[in-house]
């Protein structure tokens, strides 16, 4: 998560540039060029809006001052620089002045601009205005307050700050070297985000050899992101890694930086790569710079008091499922946060950032699924700052806690949104804590989530309880627990009777499980079943609760199996395996549970239905896929979720010797296995 915000790339602050496109046969290497310099410069990220046509500009660029939106670069005639001749456009490039005389906002990193050669220059001028198509679409000006509106006044700023002298190798680095320095200081304008600005707006140095070139790419906080120093950077394979697929062993890009690697540097050379990697390893450690070492951490463990302290129970509800609890992470899936740098950074704008807003990954061709995560601003602050002081100092991570002021602060300015699209009140495991029988509700919640390692003995496969009650049934739509111990006693169809809440459990572990029985008087099923009564509040027999169970789907709909094949490839194998296997660490230790085979759920399993699979699958699978809270779940069509359920639950898995017995009194589903 190198949240580098390069969102001001090439910025939009090419104002009312207009001008006609020359009638010319199109030079294709020439042009070839352009397009590979106009990615070097990452044109595409500032100059086209969400939606907007290509690089017709409107995107909105928020700065301490107001907001600047992004101009139309396309050779449009009337509306975008079509007019503009060469020197013309090389100014506004070098210098940030339009031919009309108009001063543009620095947000445009034309002192950046100001060093790239002039071959460069020239292909990307002959590819905007040849090999883009024009869009006519008018600027937007400006929405600058007094004295900020007084352009005027830029004039100034660039006799003080604006250094014109194209980029110089230096004589004493060989030319790796000299190409990663020109495109980190120029084209790729790094320091426009990294680099801490001055009092005047201005980055306080534009290279590491001059005065102030100690704060040269060394952090910088950006529109609420935290732009994190680039010296001495990573391993060149670790920078070059993230550069091109957007992850690496420590950390997943996010926030606009995801749209630099998706428009911008996967498309570099390996040779470009290797050579910024190799410039931004050479540069001297700042004194705020975060340790980073040439071999990943090996996982140290689950913390201690994951299960005895506020934050560690908010971490295991809200976080473990993707971030795993020993802090490591899903490789190609979700980062890790044990010595990922944003983490423990000094400033945890950029935590804060995303927990209250959201993440998602980098569109890359390395990793063409895009990863989300949802914001959590329904957590209170309080919620929220013990959850990410856990975060900051578990794992070997020596971040400082955050308070719950700083989560109040940052929520103020982003004002994201919170509402709750169901009546479903979300219990909180850290309000275990303060149970009476704390002990007891605690080892009961643990037996949900760590079935397997807890109870070997009463498993007979690799899931646990929260495999289809999701965060230890505290989800929504999920199979969750909230009210559902005053409903037993009660009469089961399957059973044929009236059972327990101990029998229901027990089904559980005889079918979902595929293991044996717990005596209904042990101490371990008394602590299930209180933990069940604890999430039964104030519920009543009579009482409806929001969210319970896992839905419907139309019993209509008829599965199209090649079609379920097809969308279990596509959403499902990521997580579960090509053949249904699921996911393992190299240890051993599952991950996600197999959806058939010997260590899945057998044929006496509700999962083993169709319809009720597809309901759960469609409310909740795949995760990290939208912004649903709280595990960014869900998002196939109805049609999709019966098509991959009938397709997985039909698969070869474990038989239920009981099968016999079921449904004495009729009302058997006409999806039911057996």
């Amino acid at each position: 998560m190198m949240f580098a915000l390069l969102r001001v790339s090439f910025m939009g602050m090419l104002m009312c540039l207009s001008l006609s496109l020359h009638a010319s046969t199109p030079d294709a290497p020439l042009l070839e060029r352009g397009h590979y310099v106009a990615q070097l410069g990452d044109c595409i990220a500032c100059h086209t809006a969400k939606p907007g046509a290509l690089m017709a500009g409107g995107l909105a660029l928020s700065t301490p001052m107001g907001t600047i939106y992004s101009s139309n670069i396309t050779p449009d005639a009337e509306t975008g620089i079509g007019r503009y001749t060469f020197e013309q456009f090389d100014r506004v490039m070098r210098e940030g002045v339009t031919p009309s005389g108009m001063n543009l906002y620095p947000a445009m990193p034309y002192p950046s601009y100001a060093k790239i050669s002039e071959e460069d220059m020239r292909a990307l001028y002959a590819y905007l205005m040849q090999g883009v198509p024009a869009v006519r679409q008018d600027n937007l000006p400006a929405d600058m307050g007094f004295p900020f509106n007084q352009r005027w006044g830029l004039a100034l700023w660039n006799f003080a700050f604006l250094d014109k002298q194209p980029f110089q190798p230096d004589p004493g680095r060989d030319a790796g070297l000299n190409r990663g320095a020109y495109l980190v200081q120029g084209l790729g304008h790094c320091g426009s985000c990294h680099t801490p600005r001055g009092i005047a707006f201005q980055e306080k140095a534009m290279s590491e050899t001059e005065r102030g070139g100690q704060h040269y790419l060394a952090g910088e906080t950006v529109e609420h992101w935290r732009a994190l120093s680039l010296r001495n950077l990573w391993t060149v394979d670790d920078t070059v890694q993230l550069l091109k697929t957007g992850q690496n062993r420590f950390a997943t890009v996010s926030g606009n930086m995801a749209d630099v690697i998706h428009h911008s540097t996967q498309h570099f050379s390996d040779d470009d790569l290797i050579a910024i990697a190799r410039y931004l390893k050479s540069l001297p450690a700042g004194q705020e710079d975060l340790p980073m070492p040439a071999v990943a951490k090996a996982p140290v463990g689950v913390p201690d008091d994951l299960f005895s302290s506020r934050g560690g129970l908010g971490y295991t509800q809200f976080c473990s499922d993707c971030h795993r609890s020993d802090g490591a992470g899903v490789k190609g899936l979700f980062p890790p946060l044990a010595g990922n740098p944003s983490v423990v950074a000094a400033n945890p704008t950029s935590l804060l950032h995303i927990t209250l807003t959201g993440w998602e990954t980098a569109q890359t061709a390395t990793h063409p699924r895009v990863y989300t995560m949802p914001g959590f601003a329904r957590l209170a602050d309080q919620e929220i700052a013990e959850i990410l002081s856990f975060v900051r100092t578990h794992w070997g991570n020596q971040g400082t806690p955050v308070s719950p002021a700083q989560v109040k602060t940052l929520r103020e300015q982003l004002n994201p949104a919170s509402s709750d699209m169901s009546a479903f009140q979300t219990p909180r495991l850290a309000e275990l804590l303060a149970a009476p029988n704390a002990d007891q509700v605690l080892r009961g919640m643990r037996l949900h989530l760590q079935t397997k390692a807890l109870l070997p003995d009463n498993v007979g496969n690799a899931l646990n309880c929260t495999s289809c009650h999701l965060n230890a049934g505290t989800v929504a739509d999920g199979s969750p627990f909230l009210g559902v111990s005053a409903f037993f006693p009660g009469y089961a169809p399957r059973a044929g009777k009236v059972i327990t809440l101990e029998e229901r459990i027990n089904g559980c572990f005889r079918r979902s499980m595929n293991g044996k029985p717990l005596a209904p008087q042990s101490a371990d099923m008394q602590a299930m079943v209180a933990y069940f009564d604890w999430m039964k509040n104030n519920t009543r027999p009579q009482d409806k609760v929001a969210g319970r169970g896992v839905g419907k789907v139309d019993p209509t709909l008829k599965p199209d199996l090649a079609n379920g094949k097809a969308v279990y490839a596509k959403q499902c194998a990521v997580c579960h395996g090509d053949n249904g296997q699921g996911l393992t660490r190299a240890d051993g230790e599952w991950i996600y549970p197999p959806l058939w085979g010997e260590q899945s759920f057998n044929i006496g399993a509700g999962m083993a239905r169709t319809y009720t699979a597809a309901a759960f699958v469609q409310r909740n699978m795949p995760i990290g896929f939208h912004e649903r809270f709280p595990l960014g779940q869900g998002g196939l069509t109805e049609q999709e979720a019966v098509d991959v359920a009938a397709y997985f639950s039909g698969q070869p898995r474990p038989d239920f010797p009981d099968k016999v017995k079921d449904w004495p009194n009729g009302g058997k589903p006409v999806d039911a296995r057996y």
